[in-house]
């Protein structure tokens, strides 16, 4: 894009420091322009609707609503405009998540100026762009189709077990009933080839699809 044509872009995380330090390296660029910042999921809908950007770079994890939600609820509303993930976390799970929300990219907090606003200018041109780590991940998801599909239900479960809780604990906090729980635990086990709760929940936090 030309000078007199910056990219406007929305800048979306929970912390200050980093949206500070964000818009302090696009300043110096004259093909992209921060419009507004926003602090949640909630504030990024709120700004979207009244700044118009043409990007917003999104993180992912924060409180509230997060930003995958925030994604998945303008994509719903028919928000076709760039949405560029930038975040710290690059675990199947975060990454699987942001993109079947409808993110255009994904690129690491880590990531250089140079390439940050390389990939501004793509996802707003409406292409795609993955970090490099990130893109290999991905491959590596799509080869084990079966490997990762756990369910919604199936991840709360997990969760759950991770934090120690038992079958009849978990039933009651799901308000499922506690043989509902453990056909919940033989699809686990089979999906991620374990035999144990120990073992799913090593697995699970290993893949990224939980966290403690």
């Amino acid at each position: 894009m030309s000078q007199a044509n910056p990219i406007r872009v929305l800048l979306v995380d929970d912390h200050t420091i980093v949206r500070t330090g964000i818009a302090g390296m696009l300043a110096e660029t004259s093909s992209v322009t921060v419009v507004g910042e926003a602090a949640n999921g909630e504030e990024a809908l709120r700004q979207v609707s009244v700044l118009e950007p043409d990007v917003v770079l999104m993180d992912l994890r924060m409180p509230g609503l997060d930003g995958a939600s925030a994604i998945a609820q303008l994509r719903a509303q028919g928000d076709r405009r760039g949405i560029l993930v930038l975040t710290t976390y690059d675990t199947d799970a975060d990454i699987v998540r942001a993109v079947e929300a409808g993110a255009n990219g994904y690129l690491l907090k880590d990531a250089s100026r140079d390439e940050l606003i390389q990939a501004i200018e793509a996802v707003s041109r409406g292409e795609s762009w993955l970090a490099p780590s990130v893109a290999s991940r991905v491959m590596g998801h799509l080869r084990k189709p079966g490997a990762d599909a756990l369910s919604d239900r199936e991840l709360d479960v997990l969760r759950r077990v991770a934090k120690g809780r038992s079958n009849k604990e978990i039933a009651g906090e799901m308000h499922i009933s506690q043989a509902t729980v453990k056909t919940h635990l033989i699809h686990i086990y089979r999906k991620l080839d374990v035999n144990d709760r120990t073992a799913a929940v090593t697995a699970a936090l290993e893949r990224g699809l939980i966290t403690i």
